[in-house]
């Protein structure tokens, strides 16, 4: 069972669509706070629904409960929350809002976690996807 993760963040169309492409990914769940954001280019989630469907064969899902809070995404870029801080209440809202029981873990084998950040180290997917890794142990998690 492998599950990825993705930010569009520095990446060109060709490179994004072709790393989910070439990584087998079949499903793109989506964990922006805001998934139509004027900054999302080719990741608007409308513009980003027909793309993945036209260019790869690849089902798009948005799933707010993967969503950091947006006052703690607020204040991370703002600095009045360091990242530690950030990962704590970001893992505690995963746990409030039991987000093991509303994705499955058939759902999440050959899905892409994706949000912006360009690489995963500070980024809210990587804790999502080691959270559901706690409930799956068998889960694979790889990075793209």
């Amino acid at each position: 069972m492998t599950l990825y993760t993705i930010g569009f963040c520095g990446k060109s169309a060709e490179h994004f669509f072709t790393l989910l492409r070439e990584a087998g990914v079949r499903r793109v769940l989506d964990t922006r706070l805001s998934p139509a954001g004027q900054l999302s280019g080719f990741a608007k989630a409308r513009d980003l629904t027909y793309f993945l469907t036209a260019l790869c064969g690849i089902e798009y899902h948005y799933l707010p409960v993967l969503a950091p809070p947006a006052d703690l995404l607020a204040g991370y870029r703002n600095k009045q929350v360091a990242w530690p801080a950030y990962e704590l209440i970001y893992q505690r809202a995963l746990e409030d809002r039991a987000a093991e029981n509303c994705v499955s873990g058939d759902f999440l084998d050959g899905g892409c976690l994706l949000c912006s950040e360009d690489q995963p180290a500070r980024c809210h997917r990587r804790l999502a996807a080691e959270y559901f890794k706690v409930h799956h142990p068998d889960l694979a998690i790889r990075h793209l």
